[in-house]
């Protein structure tokens, strides 16, 4: 078992706890949404997801936020996942990121889905 993120208290006064693959998706939400810099001991960590949104929307753009994505997701969690697809949509003040992956330690098949509101 491993701490939830957002850190949070359970129903018993202790710091709550999740399961593996719940774990692994709070992993995948931190690197999303972790902007490089923002980490004091770890400045290259996080993906620039939130900074990339404000850029012109095109496919060139959309292309490479969808690499930087995917690329920063093998580079933190490549031990613990391994990357299957990774879809961006944004619409107006909306990020939504779905990450689509299998677990390296039951060959399980996950998907999370990620939406940030960006007001």
């Amino acid at each position: 078992m491993s701490l939830a993120f957002p850190y949070a208290i359970d129903p018993r006064g202790r710091s709550a706890e999740v399961d593996d693959e719940g774990h692994v998706r709070d992993m995948i939400e931190q690197v999303l949404f972790t902007a490089p810099g923002e980490r004091v001991n770890r400045p290259d960590f996080g993906c620039g997801l939130l900074q990339l949104v404000f850029a012109p929307n095109s496919d060139t753009v959309a292309a490479a936020l969808q690499m930087t994505v995917q690329g920063a997701l093998q580079q933190w969690l490549a031990p613990l996942i391994v990357i299957e697809s990774v879809d961006l949509q944004v619409d107006d003040a909306t990020l939504s990121v779905q990450v689509q992956y299998m677990l390296r330690s039951n060959q399980r098949r996950a998907t999370a889905q990620f939406t940030q509101g960006l007001e």
